[in-house]
């Protein structure tokens, strides 16, 4: 992604058809909140085809129960959670986040039990996962200068090994 952020997508589907679809935005809006999954969110939220107009808190949190999530990346704990509280039917991601993973890298708040209020939801990781290890590799190495603190990365090589996957973490 030419836009300087981390090469993170996702697409909502309902009904067998894309109903959001969205890309990390954080770096170009200055807002570390700006994932892909809280801004494909939004748009669902706000458009009065997707979701009924005047949704209480209660009809809120059933909002994506027919919806399935395909991510590049698991979704990170801000936005695991949010898609919980989404009533997210089920997620399907590209490869692991080892560092904020949200659905049993780090935590799994997509699992029964995690919340008292809000149900869980399947999240399943493998789905082009090569590939979106790739996508990722490939954006590591550039230069990304709006990196807090930019990093020199000259001389570095694209690795294009990729190891099975770990089993996520059981809380």
């Amino acid at each position: 992604m030419g836009a300087g952020e981390v090469p993170v997508g996702c697409v909502f589907v309902r009904d067998g058809r894309v109903i959001a679809k969205a890309r990390n935005r954080t770096n170009e809006l200055r807002n570390s909140t700006r994932h892909a999954e809280l801004e494909a969110i939004d748009f669902i939220l706000t458009e009065p085809s997707l979701t009924p107009q005047n949704l209480t808190w209660e009809a809120q949190s059933t909002a994506l129960s027919t919806t399935t999530l395909y991510v590049t990346v698991e979704p990170c704990i801000m936005c695991g959670s949010a898609l919980r509280q989404m009533g997210i039917k089920e997620v399907y991601y590209g490869c692991g986040n080892e560092r904020f993973g949200g659905c049993g890298s780090v935590l799994g708040v997509n699992e029964d039990g995690f919340h008292p209020t809000f149900p869980g939801y399947s999240a399943k990781m493998g789905y082009l996962r090569n590939e979106a290890i790739m996508v990722l590799r490939r954006f590591y190495l550039t230069e990304n200068k709006n990196a807090p603190v930019p990093r020199a990365k000259t001389g570095r090589v694209l690795k294009t090994e990729i190891l099975p996957p770990l089993e996520p973490r059981k809380t």
